[in-house]
């Protein structure tokens, strides 16, 4: 039974669990010792006299504000969605300056992957396949805008660096006799030292949808 004073979250539960989650990482930023060696460690640079901290993101640039947490876009006026800043300050905090090994995984090898394997086909391949299987040349023509480069895997794949230490890897086959198109994302086999699994999901999904607005809008703005 609910307490008749207790008081309840006016926002949608994932708006109210999406500030909160910005509130906790905010918190956790705060308590960084040496902002400094949490840059070299993330690939970030530290601007001191700014107490700000500046960040690839998407082939753009986020400053966050010490100690608050505050993200904008550095020459973009366009307001960050929350889960995205989010994202950004989970891969600062977490982000452990280990080196980029050059081998890749899929999903599936990721601590509880395989059972979060058909969430994250549905969120984040599906929509590139079913958007790129007719047109693969327009997956690399859209991921440029995000800074992907093509790469040597499968029909067509593209490499686009989400965050300093987070390459992802699409990779298209298009379909013949014996197949139905498919797809998959690869990762550095070390990227759960910069996000966890949750959050590779969300910007896996981040960088499908960015891709399908650029094909439908002509390759514009990411968005």
């Amino acid at each position: 039974m609910i307490k008749k004073h207790s008081i309840l979250p006016e926002q949608p539960a994932s708006e109210y669990g999406h500030e909160l989650a910005y509130q906790i990482a905010g918190e956790q930023l705060a308590d960084i010792k040496d902002y400094a060696e949490q840059c070299r460690k993330s690939g970030a640079r530290y601007i001191p006299a700014e107490k700000s901290v500046i960040i690839s993101y998407l082939n753009d640039s986020c400053q966050i504000s010490l100690p608050d947490g505050g993200i904008t876009y550095v020459d973009n006026k366009a307001e960050i969605p929350v889960r995205e800043k989010i994202l950004v300050l989970h891969y600062f905090l977490r982000a452990s300056g280990r080196p980029l090994t050059g081998n890749l995984i899929t999903y599936k090898e990721l601590q509880e992957g395989i059972n979060y394997y058909p969430t994250f086909f549905k969120r984040a391949i599906e929509p590139i396949v079913n958007n790129f299987k007719d047109s693969p040349q327009k997956l690399l023509e859209t991921a440029a805008v995000l800074g992907g480069a093509k790469s040597d895997y499968g029909d067509t794949a593209v490499t686009i660096k989400a965050l300093p230490y987070v390459p992802l890897t699409i990779v298209l086959w298009q379909e013949d006799k014996e197949f139905p198109p498919d797809g998959n994302i690869m990762f550095d086999s070390i990227i759960t030292d910069y996000l966890p699994t949750e959050d590779i999901t969300i910007i896996c999904e981040i960088i499908a949808w960015r891709l399908v607005r650029l094909l439908k809008t002509g390759g514009g703005s990411a968005g």
